[in-house]
């Protein structure tokens, strides 16, 4: 019985450790009526039926203001007349706290968003190809011009 007193001691000490690495790294999300928040448009990680990612694909959009909380998890956004068919009420976890500098702000224009938040990429041109050759094999790769991201010409 010692032994097991002993193990048992272990173990909750390991857990209470492991608990306070996690506590420092996690934070609550708190917004309130009237902040500014980016909101997610992009899926997930891990869920492919969207199709796949691209490294340069916007993933938040806005900034938008928070209207009312709905819930300790939900809140509710102004949204422009041509995002009218996306739902108002957003989970917090769709949102980022919004940081204010007119350079990164992404237009929800320039996105042509479906109901459900989420976007089709297009490629316009290809801009440059090359082959790298590594011990067995040839890999190819492509340099695109997307939609979404348009490139500016050089003044």
């Amino acid at each position: 019985m010692e032994r097991f007193w002993l193990i048992l001691g272990r173990l909750l000490t390991a857990q209470s450790c492991q608990k306070s690495y996690a506590d420092k790294r996690v934070w609550p999300l708190v917004f309130m009526v009237g902040y500014q928040v980016w909101l997610r448009v992009s899926p997930l990680k891990s869920v492919m039926r969207f199709g796949k990612k691209v490294k340069l694909s916007p993933r938040f959009i806005g900034p938008f203001e928070i209207l009312d909380r709905v819930r300790e998890v939900s809140f509710r956004l102004t949204l422009p007349p041509s995002l009218s068919s996306v739902h108002l009420v957003f989970h917090v976890w769709m949102l980022r706290r919004y940081i204010k500098d007119e350079s990164y702000v992404i237009s929800h224009d320039s996105v042509e968003l479906r109901p459900y938040l989420t976007y089709e990429e297009e490629p316009m041109a290809i801009l440059d190809w090359q082959i790298r050759k590594l011990r067995t094999k040839e890999i190819a790769s492509m340099k695109v011009q997307w939609r979404h991201w348009p490139m500016e010409e050089a003044t």
